[in-house]
């Protein structure tokens, strides 16, 4: 509805969360009647009443919801080929385990069309040497040791199972399965090509290029999860909140916990926690600020999220000033600040 919109320029539309909307509706209407009418009323007066609270939408440039689609889309095609490649090992598991240790990565084109041309152990004994090594020759797999290696193994290698009834129906499911895990990477590729070039033409990639652990995907995510908007996120605990970085606090009496947000943009916070886990293999106060976070007993979890409010941190300020994000310098701050994390450094 909102898109349908904004072709409308003469209309200012101020976003009001569904739960907001339900709760005002039950504090006035105990009984729970709902229409959609009263709702128009009630959204009306929830606005009026209450105008610092609402603020009007400001849509970003198109670019920008170009770039926010297509990285949203590809990664539901990643969740797709994970879960086409689980499914796919799980049919081999039944009679063809051995092509599962053949191929050290599953989501792979040369994995996809071994399948194909030979879906089951029998078929791939009954190939020759030279119909082998020409077939790896022609998907870049020149290592003789390897190719040697993998021959060998199919031709020594014993069947799961001889049961026709095991094999035949798998083995039609795999082919189908290949044929899908294949086209799924033809359009993941097809994907990259087209973030790559929407992300090369803003002026702020260079922030988010070069940070650790970023690498090609994850760049423009986080790209987007900013914006273009400085004025969007007053603070970075602003932006933490936004994302459900930064937890929960409920107080009752004398009670009190934290959880995590449930309410949250999820595509939004799952781009930063998996790229803060890739920091920890590229950043060194990272991986010593997790491993200290882990050495108090929390869990993989809690230590990502607890870097992830680091970091965004971090990132706000390089995205408000607009300057690269340094290690060197950063580990220069923490030194004149006496951080605690120095001691971890050190050790």
């Amino acid at each position: 509805m909102i898109h349908a919109l904004l072709k409308y320029d003469f209309l200012v539309l101020f976003p009001v969360n569904p739960q907001t909307l339900c709760r005002y509706r039950r504090a006035l209407t105990p009984s729970r009647a709902k229409d959609d009418p009263s709702d128009a009323r009630l959204l009306l007066d929830l606005v009026f009443r209450h105008p610092d609270q609402f603020l009007p939408w400001q849509p970003q440039s198109a670019q920008m919801r170009t770039l926010a689609q297509l990285v949203e889309h590809r990664r539901t095609l990643v969740a797709d080929r994970v879960r086409t490649t689980n499914r796919l090992t799980a049919c081999l598991k039944l009679y063809f385990p051995q092509a599962l240790d053949w191929f050290e990565d599953k989501a792979t084109l040369v994995f996809c069309e071994f399948l194909e041309k030979w879906p089951t152990l029998q078929a791939a004994k009954r190939a020759r040497k030279g119909t082998l090594e020409r077939f790896f020759h022609e998907h870049n797999s020149r290592y003789a040791e390897v190719i040697e290696k993998r021959i060998q193994a199919i031709k020594s290698a014993i069947p799961l199972t001889t049961d026709p009834g095991v094999i035949e129906p798998n083995q039609w499911m795999v082919v189908a399965l290949v044929h899908q895990l294949a086209l799924l990477l033809g359009h993941i590729d097809h994907f990259d090509e087209k973030i790559a070039a929407c992300f090369d033409d803003f002026k702020d990639a260079d922030l988010f290029r070069n940070l650790p652990g970023a690498g090609k995907q994850l760049a423009p995510r986080l790209l987007v999860a900013f914006g273009e908007d400085r004025s969007r996120f007053a603070s970075a605990q602003a932006l933490c909140c936004y994302a459900g970085i930064a937890p929960v606090t409920e107080r009752s009496g004398n009670k009190s916990w934290v959880h995590w947000r449930y309410s949250c943009p999820k595509f939004l916070r799952q781009s930063f926690i998996e790229w803060t886990n890739q920091t920890v293999r590229f950043s060194f106060w990272a991986r010593a600020f997790y491993k200290a976070q882990r050495e108090k007993g929390k869990t993989h979890q809690m230590a990502i999220r607890a870097l992830a409010f680091k970091w965004i941190r971090i990132l706000w300020r390089c995205w408000q000033d607009r300057k690269p994000y340094d290690e060197a310098t950063y580990l220069m701050a923490l030194q004149k600040q006496g951080s605690p994390l120095v001691k971890e450094l050190a050790s």
